[in-house]
């Protein structure tokens, strides 16, 4: 049997997103009111932090801006020493919708990482045209294969990891940029993690404006090719084996 949402911890990462945190913890108080949920406030120069802690939900404050990588492990650092059995990534600008964390979670009884994929069927979300389909389509292709199952959406981070992924994840989850993403993929699969995928609709941000634009979205590819090639070369073990209760 795999976690309950009554073991699950739900991570917010959030840089400057004071406009759109407040609906995104009502939100998950409405639709997932037995789960803890912590915000991880990654150097925020507004009242991310403050907006959190007005509705009563603990917030770690980094000194400064770590990347979401740096917000996450920190995130899987605290649901480790608390022996949460799950941990559900979301971020603090609206896009994930809520009422899809039941099934990710469900889905971690038969798997240790659980993607929410954007580009599975479900709503209408499009990896866009041209060179940045054909980037997200190799990416998708090369983990999939490593993984073993069909994952089409390798830069989500709307995310569940069961307990054997917490504990890789507390202990090596990357920092870098992109980390999150593409590489913490490799990770997991290179230390035994078994990877799954949930098709989910995503929604555009709550509030203020995203930070891509098309020559990041390049850019941010491009790397994205460079850090999965790293993380092929270099190998990932947990320090302790996984615990099972």
């Amino acid at each position: 049997m795999g976690p309950s949402l009554t073991t699950t911890l739900i991570v917010i990462p959030a840089l400057n997103e004071e406009r759109a945190i407040t609906g995104v913890l009502h939100e998950l108080a409405l639709c997932c009111p037995d789960a803890d949920v912590l915000v991880v406030d990654d150097g925020s120069s507004d009242g991310t932090g403050a907006a959190a802690e007005a509705l009563g939900v603990p917030v770690v404050r980094l000194p400064f801006n770590l990347g979401v990588g740096g917000a996450m492990r920190a995130g899987y650092r605290h649901a480790l020493r608390h022996r949460y059995r799950a941990v559900v990534q979301v971020d603090a600008d609206g896009q994930h919708d809520a009422s899809y964390i039941p099934r990710l979670v469900a889905e971690l009884g038969s798997a240790d990482l659980v993607i929410g994929a954007r580009f599975a069927g479900e709503g209408r979300y499009s990896a866009g045209r041209g060179p940045r389909r054909w980037a997200m389509s190799m990416l998708a292709a090369v983990l999939s294969r490593l993984a073993g199952t069909r994952l089409t959406d390798t830069t989500s981070g709307f995310r569940a990891a069961g307990p054997r992924a917490i504990e890789v994840f507390a202990e090596h989850y990357p920092a870098e940029y992109l980390g999150d993403t593409v590489e913490s993929l490799v990770i997991a699969v290179r230390s035994g993690c078994t990877v799954r995928q949930v098709p989910v609709a995503m929604r555009p941000r709550a509030a203020g404006r995203s930070s891509q634009s098309p020559l990041r979205a390049s850019v941010y590819l491009l790397r994205a090719f460079v850090a999965l090639g790293l993380a092929l070369v270099r190998r990932w073990t947990p320090t302790s084996p996984a615990r099972s209760s």
